[in-house]
């Protein structure tokens, strides 16, 4: 083989082992060597730590289901910080903590993004766990208390609830859906190894003592606050039955949300100093599962370009597979809803939408941080979450 041929051996070899090898193996060693936290009754006193910026339209619904957690009330409380609202969401926020004004306080904050507001979270909350939830995501009404008893297992320090997202009704809200569920695979498998690379965003439990405060502009707080656990010697565990429900999205604001992730993860970089030495158990997972599929849009065209030096007749076959499947993908936008061709090409174009996400994500060295964060918007779902 030439010089080409090596190159591209090597690139696809590490794309397969990020999309599917190592995933595999994790499964593999899950099912082996598994290291379930050990759960148990446990009722420390909780803040839901709510962060809002203009988000009426989902924190009415948002507050009742805290509420309603099957979890003791007294222990329970909510703290809504509203990061320079201006939708109605201070009043909505106000009327709430005047119904529950034992259980519920707001903040009015200048805007100030969302890492500043943790901040004051952390300043302002004195329990002895931490919630940290997202505006949008509705919780299940065992979900506080499930992920209050896996912190009964004392090496554990942090655990991520189950987000569940609804039915779709566009084959880009499908597969955003199907991505998600591959994550949450994985996620199950780095928790029975041992611990995730982070948590899910929306919905996950620290205990208070090991949440620090976060560095200026950060972009993953769901990552640097878990892995100050990890690297202090806690678990970042995962409870499959704790479980929170999200609307659907489309790949337009999937494509915004992961640019500002894989940003986050240049961030990492200098803001995590310890994320590749001995202290943190998880760097092999994260060097793979994160700066892995952060680069792997510049090693997918480091193949198509060393594609045109392969020898003959290979040359010419492989150069056509990879024009055909990035055709495909862009065609994708032309194709009805109801078209058979479209479960070929919709896979592929959500595919290819997350690798041009990834490849985006170097705007983190020419722009400030917050310039990164946009408003999702989702579109009301027309599944309701099934009831408990």
């Amino acid at each position: 083989m030439n010089a080409a041929a090596w190159i591209f051996c090597s690139c696809l070899a590490w794309v397969l082992w990020v999309i599917a090898g190592y995933p595999l193996w994790l499964a593999l060693r899950a099912h082996f060597w598994s290291r379930p936290p050990r759960s148990g009754p446990f009722e420390p006193a909780i803040t839901a730590v709510i962060p809002v910026h203009n988000g009426v339209q989902f924190l009415g619904a948002k507050l009742a289901s805290v509420l309603s957690s099957d979890y003791p009330p007294d222990k329970l409380n909510i703290l809504i910080l509203s990061d320079g609202s201006d939708d109605g969401t201070d009043d909505l926020a106000a009327d709430f903590a005047n119904q529950f004004p034992d259980r519920i306080r707001l903040l009015r904050l200048a805007r100030a993004g969302k890492a500043a507001t943790l901040n004051v979270a952390l300043a302002e909350a004195s329990s002895d766990v931490l919630l940290l939830t997202d505006v949008r995501q509705r919780l299940d009404p065992s979900c506080v208390r499930l992920l209050a008893e896996t912190l009964h297992d004392p090496q554990v320090g942090v655990v991520s609830g189950h987000l569940l997202i609804l039915a779709g009704e566009s084959s880009g809200e499908a597969n955003v859906g199907l991505y998600w569920r591959y994550e949450s695979w994985i996620r199950k498998n780095l928790s029975l190894t041992d611990s995730l690379l982070g948590a899910t965003g929306p919905i996950y439990a620290i205990r208070r003592n090991l949440a620090h405060s976060l560095p200026e502009g950060c972009l993953l707080d769901d990552v640097w606050l878990p892995m100050q656990a990890v690297l202090s010697g806690y678990r970042s565990v995962w409870n499959e039955r704790a479980v929170a429900w999200d609307c659907p999205t489309g790949l337009p604001e999937e494509f915004i949300r992961k640019v500002r992730t894989q940003a986050g993860v240049f961030q990492l970089l200098w803001q995590l100093p310890g994320l590749f030495s001995s202290r943190n158990r998880v760097r092999w997972p994260f060097f793979v599962l994160k700066l892995g599929r952060l680069l792997m849009p510049e090693i997918l065209l480091l193949c198509l370009f060393v594609s045109f030096w392969l020898p003959a007749p290979l040359r010419g076959f492989i150069v056509a597979a990879q024009l055909l499947f990035y055709a495909l993908a862009m065609l994708d936008v032309f194709v009805p809803e109801a078209d058979h061709l479209k479960r070929a090409t919709a896979p592929l174009r959500a595919f290819v939408v997350l690798l041009a996400a990834a490849l985006f994500a170097v705007a983190i060295f020419f722009t400030r941080p917050e310039k990164l964060w946009k408003q999702s918007r989702v579109r009301a779902p027309r599944h309701k979450p099934p009831a408990p």
